[in-house]
């Protein structure tokens, strides 16, 4: 007998429904952004949602058609937000990069997803000056500003002013409709191993994301909030962020490139900020500013922080000197990223304040959507008792299947079902919350952003006095992990550490540089040849870096 059918409408989950429903719904709350000009710019979900037709318009006039990736380079801001939508509503794929990777990465990363054009932010304008004769796919350059601010001059060809695209259009444009799993999004992983690998989001991932994220269990959003994301944009979405918010309909304020203490806590005044979001090096400044000034918020109340773990003596300054509720949660780039949100259960409120905080301190349990496991190394699943320690995969349909121009899947199988390899090695207790203990990947996590443990010791090899290199993560108060370099030197061979970090210079980001050298007799390895790392940690576990 066939199974009888459901009878409902068949509407595909489109990204563009969500500033449809903020526009229509929300119409006059405030989308206030600190733009790299300098100024306040105000504006509202209607016209924005107006912009991003005329954008949309504008793009098809440049020639894109669907399936073209348009790419930006941009700080938090309502023009990225209406990238956002007028490439992926109108069936484009929005591509957002990381300023921060070095010029080459970047290089690679736009020529990698074939980008056809690439939206840029004035801060990055000396950037792409240097860089346009090397994307190779790029057709069009768009400086996010008005006509004002364009530059006299520029050896980019035939620079487009961002504004005066978007102001010739008259946004008679209608949202169309097709298949939701259309890839709509494309963010990079920050190259861990070999070059950064793309994950490439529908708009059925992207929207079940959504929904997920703005739960009260998880990001806990509502129109009453004023939010505030400091996690950038180009880090995967803003954490979901552009989309949950108008799905809520709440108030959006954007930070610009102004993330310092000073500029921050002015923005989270002057707009009643209530929520936020941010890796703990952005809290740690804002904290610092606000301490010294003996400054306090009045209507900032709930903030998640992820990218890296959350010393618990963050958690604890921000929810007992400023009233602060800290949200640790958990994710990837490639799982769209959220994972898990430490939050408590019914169950939880007879615990006392401190039994409380250790589960808090936790990288918490899954929302709905996501499943997870710990296995061992025969890929076999391991008890959830807050003791057996395992690798952690996971799978749920915002989690990728496969990367971008990438044939082979990193997908395990386990019981007939697939999941997804997280790298990460995790405990999981009784209730469900996942701790991280380790990973297994040796990469280095200074700020929220990854390094390349294998980048780091390729460039110190080629030093002619290095015999053998290792590159392990280091205990950092402000950026939580820097990079300790342990080298071998060539017997009768002399250099310095700033011999040797002097050779890094030019050779990859300021930023990803290491912070110190140690010279050693020798590095151990195992017996198959692979260095030991996890002894290397615990040999340098007190290394103290210069200027800690």
């Amino acid at each position: 007998m066939a199974a009888l059918m459901g009878q409902m409408m068949q509407m595909p989950l489109m990204i563009s429904s969500l500033i449809v429903h903020a526009a229509r719904h929300y119409g006059d709350t405030e989308i206030v952004s600190k733009r790299a000009e300098g100024d306040i710019h105000r504006t509202t979900w209607k016209a924005t949602e107006l912009r991003a037709r005329q954008l949309a318009q504008a793009l098809a006039r440049l020639g894109c058609e669907a399936g073209d990736r348009v790419a930006t380079l941009a700080w938090n801001g309502y023009r990225h937000l209406e990238i956002y939508y007028a490439t992926s509503g109108s069936q484009l794929v929005c591509h957002t990069v990381n300023p921060r990777l070095f010029p080459e990465q970047i290089a690679w990363i736009v020529n990698d997803a074939e980008d056809k054009v690439l939206c840029f932010d004035l801060t990055f304008l000396p950037l792409i000056d240097k860089l346009a004769p090397a994307l190779k796919t790029v057709k069009h350059f768009v400086l996010m500003t008005d006509r004002a601010h364009m530059p006299a001059s520029t050896a980019i060809p035939g620079l487009l002013c961002y504004d005066d695209l978007v102001d010739a259009e008259n946004g008679d444009y209608m949202w169309p409709e097709f298949d939701e799993n259309t890839a709509a999004t494309i963010c990079y992983t920050s190259g861990t191993t070999g070059n950064p690998k793309g994950a490439v989001y529908s708009h059925r991932s992207t929207l079940l994301h959504t929904y997920a994220s703005a739960l009260p269990d998880s990001l806990g959003c509502s129109a009453k909030d004023v939010i505030l994301p400091v996690v950038p944009m180009f880090h995967v979405n803003a954490w979901g962020l552009p989309y949950s918010v108008p799905l809520v309909g709440a108030k959006l304020v954007f930070p610009g490139p102004h993330l310092d203490g000073k500029s921050l806590y002015e923005l989270f005044e002057t707009e009643k900020v209530t929520f936020s979001a941010g890796v703990p090096t952005v809290w740690l400044g804002l904290i610092t500013y606000a301490q010294s000034n003996k400054l306090k918020f009045s209507t900032f109340k709930r903030t998640v922080i992820g990218g890296s773990a959350c010393p618990p003596a963050m958690m604890r300054t921000l929810e007992n000197d400023f009233g602060v509720e800290v949200i640790h949660a958990w994710g990837m780039t490639e799982m769209s990223p959220i994972g898990t949100v430490s939050k408590l259960k019914a169950s939880h409120e007879k615990l006392d304040a401190e039994a409380k905080h250790r589960l808090l301190e936790k990288q918490g349990r899954v929302v709905y959507g996501v499943d997870m496991m710990i296995l061992d190394d025969d890929e076999k699943p391991l008890p959830w008792d807050g003791k057996a320690s395992g690798n952690l995969v996971v799978r749920g349909p915002w989690i990728i299947q496969r990367y971008f121009r990438h044939e082979r899947s990193p997908l395990v199988k386990v019981n007939g079902q697939d999941w997804f390899p997280t790298g990460d090695v995790a405990t999981i207790d009784e209730d469900g919350y996942m701790q991280i203990t380790d990973r297994s990947k040796d990469v280095i996590k200074s700020g929220g952003e990854w390094i390349s443990s294998i980048d780091l010791e390729n460039i110190a090899m080629a030093h002619p006095a290095v015999h053998e290199a290792a590159a392990i993560a280091c205990k950092h108060p402000k950026w939580d992990e820097r990079p300790l370099l342990v080298v071998v030197k060539k017997p009768g061979a002399e250099a310095s550490a700033q011999d040797i970090l002097g050779f890094f210079e030019g050779r990859i980001a300021k930023w990803q540089i290491p912070d110190d050298v140690v010279f050693v007799n020798e590095i151990p390895h195992t017996a198959t040849g692979k260095i030991q790392k996890l002894k290397l940690r615990d040999q340098f576990k007190e290394h103290k870096l210069p200027g800690v």
